[in-house]
């Protein structure tokens, strides 16, 4: 059973956290408005069997198969689907709309396909235009110093898999903290939950990830 860590921001896009309540509030680097507030988001402990809330990429590093299939209840998932599109973007580019809490995926022939999406709560949400500056399946995730320091009983190093918050597949945005990733919580797709990231289900990144080349442009519509 996954036990809840308090972090900030989600611990896929925390590179800054906040200090105790004495302390100066952090600066979001891109949105430049305060971090005032803590998020609590669910981290799965380290070897532990994944429940069956959520549809997995194939390469799992070392997944088992789950015995609690046939009794945890599943997710209903936001599905992915191939829609109209007639705006001005061309093939290839990706556009997030942080108020549908949609992406979608620019095809040939006046078509996207749309993904459900989790993005920044209220006073992290961001917007803009940036490239898919890097791609990495299943990425190892390091916590910064500056949540070390304040939280010394996080892990040093998550390796790539199943438990780390960072899901199946992340893109890099730019030279920002932020990324379009995996989720080991699938039941946040849809809301408002992170520090900025875009999270995904792993089956739905990993749709994504194939199709998407480095140096795609990336819309982030608020």
């Amino acid at each position: 059973m996954r036990r809840f860590v308090v972090a900030l921001g989600g611990l896929a896009c925390a590179t800054f956290a906040l200090a105790s309540p004495a302390a100066a509030y952090e600066i979001d680097p891109l949105t430049r408005q305060p971090l005032t507030e803590v998020l609590t988001v669910r981290v799965r402990p380290q070897n532990t069997v994944p429940t069956a809330n959520a549809a997995l990429p194939a390469d799992i590093p070392g997944a088992p198969a789950d015995p609690l299939a046939s009794t945890v209840p599943q997710m209903t998932a936001i599905p992915r689907d191939t829609v109209p599109y007639s705006g001005p973007y061309a093939p290839g580019t990706i556009v997030v709309s942080t108020t549908e809490r949609r992406l979608y995926l620019i095809q040939p022939g006046g078509e996207a396909l749309r993904y459900g999406v989790g993005v920044g709560r209220p006073g992290f949400t961001w917007g803009g235009t940036q490239t898919v500056t890097m791609k990495r399946e299943w990425p190892d995730w390091r916590p910064p110093s500056e949540m070390l320091r304040r939280r010394p009983d996080l892990p040093r190093y998550m390796k790539g898999g199943i438990e780390n918050p960072l899901g199946a597949r992340a893109m890099y945005l730019g030279n920002t903290i932020y990324r379009i990733h995996g989720s080991n919580e699938p039941e946040t797709i849809g809301t408002a939950v992170s520090s900025g990231c875009i999270r995904m289900t792993n089956e739905d990144v990993t749709d994504l990830y194939s199709r998407v080349k480095v140096g795609a442009r990336v819309v982030v519509q608020r």
